[in-house]
């Protein structure tokens, strides 16, 4: 399955995405800003996460909240997202609304700042505050997706601190950084714009032209700091936490192949022989025949610099220690490291990832989100187009070889999730 892809770029430096597809009468806008949580600077971490919410607050000719209304009452669905290294807006219409996503999109990044008042501000930091309660500090095993990162990358890694932030950090915002962090990152040279679905291309290029044309290029944003770092962590470190919990549970880190480079086709595939699914190896093995956990899964992180991670997520069945735990994980690894995957089990990988990323490209909102990643990432968005051949390439031999480099005792953290001791004794 190809998949149309016609690119360009506007004098601002604007990247623009083209792909038609008139099977429904629905078009994907969806906007990706280079900028992340890797992009703050020490005493705001959060701010990323933090502006993402900002950005649904009006502009100077939108009212707060109003991009929501519009969107909506046009039959579409919109939302935005935060991740280590990217920030994304998408819209889904009806194909005639295609002008109103793409006016909301361009009034936001040219004419944010005139709309952001201290009251806004105030209001969706305590949103986001409430967020970080809700999603991290009172969910069950809500702060593994801090603590892991945390453990995997050293502190004076981007990828490091906190996605969501701290309080303190969320507190000192002002709008002063506000304005800042728009200058600075949320330009048209800094953005890839993706239109996919039933659209009009010449149409669509006027209106962009229209819409975003005059819009200025930025000054330049700063580099990240260094983000290399070596293969492996050099052992086994663990976390053990005490929380709210009723089950164990285990995260089982490993550093991988940065995603898009030609080793992380192998680990992915790698993952999902361990975790893909019900025909997994850890689902088959422990939570069917041994009866240990109750869950189990491997998903690779999509870090595209410096270092991927291929993560193994395992909970505990009622009654087994998380010693146990830990230690049948392991083994599943050490024998997957020992004995070598086979040429079946590789092909039946290949085959789910293969239907999944079919599966994404048949929707509109997602084939615009795949297409804005690799031309994010590499500045290339036809790279979409090769994917499945790169995993079709993917054979026993490399899938082993990467397992016996990265699966080894010297390349893993453990974070481990415990009931607490009040509760254990309940």
């Amino acid at each position: 399955m190809r998949i149309p892809v016609d690119t360009y770029r506007l004098p601002n430096g604007l990247f623009v995405t083209l792909s038609e597809d008139h099977s429904a009468p629905i078009v994907a806008v969806n906007l990706w800003y280079h900028v992340g949580s890797a992009n703050e600077r020490e005493g705001r971490t959060g701010f990323a996460h933090l502006f993402e919410h900002m950005l649904f607050q009006g502009s100077e000719h939108v009212g707060s909240n109003e991009h929501f209304e519009l969107i909506q009452r046009a039959g579409g669905t919109l939302n935005g997202s935060t991740w280590l290294d990217r920030t994304n807006y998408f819209e889904t219409v009806p194909s005639n609304q295609l002008p109103v996503a793409l006016w909301l999109e361009a009034d936001r990044m040219g004419a944010l700042l005139p709309a952001m008042t201290q009251q806004k501000l105030d209001t969706q930091r305590d949103v986001v505050m409430n967020e970080r309660r809700w999603s991290v500090d009172n969910q069950p095993y809500g702060t593994w997706w801090e603590r892991l990162p945390a453990l995997a990358f050293p502190a004076s890694h981007p990828f490091h601190h906190s996605l969501i932030g701290s309080f303190e950090d969320l507190t000192a915002a002002s709008l002063g950084d506000i304005e800042q962090f728009f200058r600075t990152y949320y330009t048209p040279d800094n953005a890839v714009l993706t239109i996919a679905g039933d659209f009009d291309p010449a149409e669509a290029r006027r209106l962009i032209a229209e819409y975003f044309g005059d819009i200025p290029r930025g000054a330049g944003k700063p580099p990240l700091p260094a983000m290399d770092v070596p293969a492996k962590f050099g052992g086994w470190r663990r976390e053990v936490v005490e929380d709210d919990v009723m089950l164990p549970r285990l995260f089982l880190a490993f550093r991988s192949p940065p995603f898009g480079s030609d080793g992380y086709y192998a680990a992915s595939v790698c993952g999902a022989i361990l975790g893909m699914r019900r025909g997994s190896r850890l689902h088959r093995t422990l939570v069917r025949e041994q009866e240990i956990a109750s869950e189990a899964s491997a998903f690779t992180y999509d870090l595209s610099k410096g270092s991927d991670l291929l993560i193994i997520d395992v909970t505990a069945r009622p009654g087994v220690s998380v010693e146990l735990l830990e230690a049948a994980t392991a083994a599943q690894v050490d024998q997957l490291r020992r004995e070598g995957v086979t040429s079946a089990e590789v092909e039946r990988a290949v085959a789910l990832i293969e239907t999944d990323l079919i599966s994404a490209m048949q929707s509109a909102s997602e084939r615009a989100d795949r297409l804005s990643q690799f031309a994010t990432y590499f500045g290339d968005p036809g790279i979409v187009n090769a994917q499945t051949d790169r995993y079709r390439a993917v054979t026993a031999d490399a899938v082993n070889a990467f397992a016996r480099e990265s699966l080894g005792a010297d390349n893993r953290v453990s974070l481990v999730y415990v009931p607490r001791a009040n509760e254990a004794a309940a």
